[in-house]
């Protein structure tokens, strides 16, 4: 009589196999899953206004009501050589084209030459009492390190350039990117011809939607 054969491998290679196809099905699932995610769920890319700031009271202010407009953003201060120049030449520069298509945004720092010491609301007053500006200033904030304000963060990633100094100025589009961006001793009249074709954009896109 032959002896018989041990059949017992063959008794546990079914559960191996089922084991085996459901592992990759499960790999087969996550990976459609994770390319749908990379398709169809995508995170938002963020522009300038999609952020949040504070007024100088310390109130949340959606940057998002600026949308559709050009604005000039300004780090500001009060006690410093550019001051009277440059705070005369923004609110010139925003009373010719403001405030429809147009409005600077002033953000107040103190980190250069500790020029800008005052509480929020001391510098707003200080910039409308002596400048009559008629543009929006923000609570004070930093832009540098890793305290820097999220919103200006954003200008100076998207154009490469740090303020090293008061006044710097970022004009950005009326969706949200950085277009160009001036030093403080650079004449205001250079900025104007910048600001007015971007209003024209603004002003011919509207007339199309009609």
């Amino acid at each position: 009589m032959e002896p018989l054969t041990a059949t017992y491998p063959l008794k546990y290679s079914v559960p191996k196999a089922r084991v085996f196809v459901v592992f990759l099905s499960m790999v087969l699932c996550t990976a459609v899953l994770c390319i749908l995610q990379l398709r169809f769920f995508k995170p938002k890319t963020k522009d300038f206004y999609s952020f949040e700031v504070k007024d100088s009271r310390g109130r949340i202010v959606s940057l998002e009501k600026y949308r559709g407009k050009a604005t000039l953003v300004v780090n500001v201060a009060s006690y410093c050589q550019n001051t009277d120049k440059n705070y005369i030449a923004l609110q010139e520069l925003h009373r010719e084209f403001g405030p429809s298509h147009f409005t600077v945004l002033a953000f107040p720092c103190n980190q250069f030459g500790e020029s800008e010491p005052g509480s929020s609301q001391e510098i707003e007053a200080f910039a409308k009492g002596n400048y009559g500006v008629t543009f929006p200033v923000f609570h004070k904030i930093k832009i540098l390190g890793s305290e820097a304000e999220p919103a200006f963060k954003f200008l100076i990633d998207s154009s490469k350039k740090e303020p090293r100094w008061n006044f710097w100025k970022y004009l950005v589009s009326p969706d949200g990117k950085v277009v160009k961006f001036w030093r403080p001793e650079e004449l205001i009249e250079s900025i104007k011809p910048e600001v007015a074709s971007l209003i024209r954009q603004i002003i011919m896109k509207k007339r199309e939607d009609l």
